[in-house]
């Protein structure tokens, strides 16, 4: 009787579920749309089924767009600042997000990793420490910051956005052989691999999906959203500390809120043999407990 209980159960929820998306259909192709300052026109069959095709997968992906919406309210309080610092435009924080689906502990089958899924190659060459004891792609801002400056010599290199998207999923060196091979300079006039010529796409209708959640049946309430909470104080490090755990008490915190705190401290100790100058963020144990009232739309259209 148990099994039988159960396998009900979990028709009436996957019925449930089908009836809630069946209440929702998929946001219409636009004629046009904005990225970046740039104006798409999707007069082309090829265009409308292709951004079509990632509308409806973002409809009803329904856990991953939740969450990713959720999240946002955290992270882009921390990346739009970087991004303006930097000089680049505010809507390519939407790569961040179809890269990590906004998980700072995300990890991709080939090595890629944080918000925004450097390799360590890629990482490193972008003026972030990785090895086994600091890997700053962890680290929010820094990787952003990493991120600002791949993204800026792409844009030297290819000038338009969309190739610069395509490149950030591709390589630019793998770009410009198929500009080479290809004799276009737009990645949407490129005959490209499957994911890459889909990350565009994904990027147009996550931005279509952030600027509008309701049109793709998701609607929240401020409490929903996941609250970015700023650290209580920064302490500036320029030595070893060989007990990460010592370190944290002696700041009024547990080790394991530290750890959440600084993600790209990989192990128990700092391991500062070159007196480089780290910053460690101290959190606020008093703020992280949780308060509804008090979580504020980092967005007003993401609440109904």
């Amino acid at each position: 009787m148990k099994s039988i209980s159960k396998t009900y159960l979990s028709l009436i929820l996957i019925m449930l579920s089908v009836a809630a998306a069946a209440q929702t259909a998929p946001p219409k192709v636009p004629d046009s749309f904005t990225f970046a300052g740039e104006t798409i026109r999707f007069d082309r069959a090829d265009l409308r089924e292709r951004l079509d095709r990632e509308l409806i997968a973002f409809t009803y992906t329904h856990s991953t767009s939740t969450l990713m919406i959720k999240r946002a309210n955290r992270y882009f309080p921390q990346v739009e600042p970087v991004l303006k610092r930097m000089g680049l435009p505010d809507d390519l924080k939407y790569l961040m997000v179809i890269e990590s689906n906004l998980d700072p502990q995300a990890v991709s089958g080939a090595g890629a990793a944080g918000l925004w899924q450097f390799t360590q190659g890629t990482g490193r060459e972008y003026g972030l420490e990785v090895n086994s004891n600091i890997d700053e792609r962890y680290n929010t801002v820094k990787a952003t910051e990493a991120a600002c400056r791949f993204l800026s010599d792409a844009y030297a290199k290819f000038g338009n956005w969309m190739t610069v998207a395509a490149s950030y999923n591709s390589g630019q060196q793998g770009m410009v052989k198929r500009i080479e091979q290809q004799h276009q300079t737009n990645a949407l006039d490129m005959w490209l691999a499957e994911e890459t010529s889909r990350y565009m796409f994904r990027l147009i209708a996550v931005k279509m999906m952030f600027e509008n959640p309701g049109a793709f049946g998701f609607h929240f309430t401020a409490s929903d959203l996941y609250p970015y909470i700023p650290p209580k104080k920064q302490v500036e490090v320029t030595n070893t500390i060989e007990d990460l755990t010592a370190f944290a008490e002696s700041n009024g915190v547990s080790y394991a809120d530290l750890k959440r705190a600084n993600l790209w401290l990989r192990e128990s100790r700092l391991n500062d043999s070159s007196h480089r100058k780290y910053i460690i963020d101290i959190p606020d144990v008093k703020a992280l407990k949780y308060d509804s009232s008090k979580t504020r739309p980092h967005n007003p259209a993401w609440i109904r």
